[in-house]
């Protein structure tokens, strides 16, 4: 499981997994409950880079939101793993 501290958000932090680049688990820690576990739900199965576009940019407040908070970590989840 990859843990990811958000910025800027209600979640404080994001685990999830990935296997195979589809991610298959996604739990926010705090933020607003319906929408978070909405988020989750509907990234499981998705691939990173899917969910990447998908989800990057989308604003709530503060210049970001839980879900581009998702995608700020697959984007460094995907890039520890080129680098790793």
């Amino acid at each position: 499981m990859y843990s990811y501290k958000t910025n800027g958000t209600c979640s404080q932090e994001i685990l999830f997994d990935v296997k195979d680049g589809i991610v298959t688990e996604v739990k926010f820690i705090r933020g607003c409950t319906g929408n978070t576990q909405g988020v989750a739900k509907l990234s499981v199965g998705r691939s990173v880079d899917e969910l990447i576009g998908l989800l990057s940019g989308i604003q709530c407040r503060n210049g970001t939101s839980c879900p581009d908070q998702l995608a700020k970590a697959l984007t460094e989840y995907k890039a520890s793993q080129n680098n790793g």
